[in-house]
């Protein structure tokens, strides 16, 4: 009688599932690991804490909520007591104070605004003065036909009276000023300007001098010379040009200004 066969063990050819899902267990409890000590928060370890159980247990048995933010203590409260209470950051009160200060910033640079087109009512109406209204600046445009002869930078004799108007108003303010100059396309090519930038700087530095000379404080005030590059009208055209040939005061809103320094001198650039 012949014998009977043995049959041959069945092979399992989907074992290696079994290490490698536990492998990617480990994995993901390193990793959470990692990232929750990556900061001393209450809620990070909350949270580890419920992935952990999740990875080795099943679903998390924690009832309390996450606080997210940062743990704060009343006197003599020890971080690591379990009498420390964890409370959010106040965002909505902060975002409020935000806007109040913007606000307040808004309202008084209207302030300034009215002070200067009172200040300069004259030149306003006459069109020799701009001034425009901004949340953040105010722009007071000067036509350079009332402050500078032809191919100069040296204030005309009426013109100083004009800045020194200006300086009045603007010498008790926080608000810092950048001065802007501005010319036509026509090129120039003198002893004193090689070309309209040197030209447009030294009108706005001509400003800028009888500004400080006349209380505002020099910390608060910038130079800057466009030359032609920023045109608001054609230079195809006398008027065109004559527009274009412009200093521009600008105004900034106390938000936007840097802050004094603290120790009285002037911070590098």
């Amino acid at each position: 009688m012949a014998r009977r066969k043995k049959h041959e063990d069945h092979l399992n050819h989907e074992a290696w599932a079994i290490p490698y899902g536990d492998l990617i267990t480990l994995l993901l409890a390193f990793f959470v690991v990692m990232y929750a000590i990556s900061s001393v928060n209450e809620g990070k370890y909350r949270v580890l804490s419920d992935s952990l159980v999740a990875a080795f247990r099943g679903t998390p048995k924690t009832t309390q909520p996450v606080e997210v933010g940062e743990k704060l203590t009343g006197s003599g409260t020890d971080l690591d007591s379990p009498h420390a209470v964890a409370r959010p950051v106040p965002v909505a009160a902060k975002r409020g104070e935000l806007n109040q200060r913007a606000q307040a910033a808004v309202k008084a640079l209207r302030s300034v605004a009215d002070q200067v087109e009172n200040a300069m009512q004259d030149l306003v109406k006459a069109d020799m003065v701009i001034v425009r209204r901004n949340d953040f600046w105010i722009e007071v445009e000067i036509r350079t036909d009332l402050l500078f002869p032809s191919a100069s930078a040296q204030l005309s004799n009426n013109a100083a009276g004009v800045i020194e108007r200006l300086a009045t108003v603007l010498a008790p303010l926080p608000n810092a000023i950048r001065v802007e100059g501005h010319t036509d396309n026509r090129p120039i090519n003198t002893l004193a300007f090689y070309s309209n930038w040197e030209l447009s700087a030294a009108r706005a530095a001509s400003v800028v001098r009888v500004l400080a000379g006349h209380g505002v404080a020099p910390a608060r005030l910038a130079v800057i010379g466009y030359g032609e590059q920023r045109p608001t009208h054609p230079n195809t055209s006398v008027e065109g040009r004559n527009a274009n040939r412009r200093v521009v005061m600008v105004i900034l809103s106390t938000e936007s200004a840097p802050p004094p320094p603290a120790n009285g001198t002037v911070p590098a650039p």
